[in-house]
């Protein structure tokens, strides 16, 4: 596990896109640590999330980290495509596909933070070895599609158990799904690396960008 700060990523597919570019300002003003970006096909998840071109526009306006996480099949087919765009973490899902190390290390190849996400329902023991390849793991404590769900509480044993991993595998664990302030506090001192923040926590709040991210990390530090 990383000795680094808290890393909070504003999950994009909650945000304002009548005001895109005002929100990524103040997002950025408010200290936030990277950009999320939700990709759906439709296929994989029973939704469809954002578009290539919010990515390239996100992309384009930020030098933050922007971190794509890939709920689609096959996702070997894109990876030299979100390269191009210049993604800088890429999170894969074991489930999507039958050879997730070959995508992994083409993701290495091109040049992008190899991650693997991983839905409620797949065991730790079915991806273990993934976990030699991978820099980020991200923990879907919602089954993945949609925003706004509720924690899942059987999670909390798995949750426990890949923090527990973190140190002989060499990966940071991230939290994806109802990242409340309340699971936050919970779960950040026990080893929880980063969040990924979306309505539970960050928007459509009375509070602005700043105001947030600002509470968070003083309760957290």
């Amino acid at each position: 596990m990383s000795n680094h700060p808290l890393l909070f990523s504003a999950s994009m597919m909650c945000a304002d896109y009548g005001h895109l570019e005002d929100e990524v300002r103040k997002l950025e003003d408010a200290g936030i640590d990277a950009f999320h970006i939700d990709i759906m096909d439709g296929s994989f998840v029973r939704n469809f999330g954002m578009g290539i071109h919010d990515l390239r526009y996100i992309r384009s306006v930020t030098k933050k980290i922007v971190e794509c996480h890939l709920m689609i099949v096959e996702p070997l087919n894109y990876v030299d495509l979100f390269a191009d765009i210049g993604v800088d973490v890429l999170y894969v899902h074991p489930e999507s596909e039958f050879q997730t190390s070959t995508t992994l290390q083409r993701v290495i190849e091109s040049g992008m933070m190899p991650a693997l996400a991983i839905n409620p329902g797949t065991s730790i023991e079915s991806v273990l070895e993934l976990f030699n390849v991978v820099k980020r793991v991200l923990v879907m404590s919602v089954n993945p599609g949609h925003a706004g769900q509720a924690f899942l509480p059987y999670m909390e044993k798995k949750i426990r158990k890949l923090i527990s991993l973190q140190d002989d595998y060499g990966f940071d664990l991230f939290w994806d799904g109802h990242g409340s302030p309340e699971n936050i506090l919970k779960y950040a001192p026990l080893g929880v690396s980063g969040f990924v923040l979306g309505t539970a926590a960050l928007f459509g709040k009375e509070q602005s960008f700043k105001e947030i991210l600002c509470g968070l990390r003083e309760a957290t530090r």
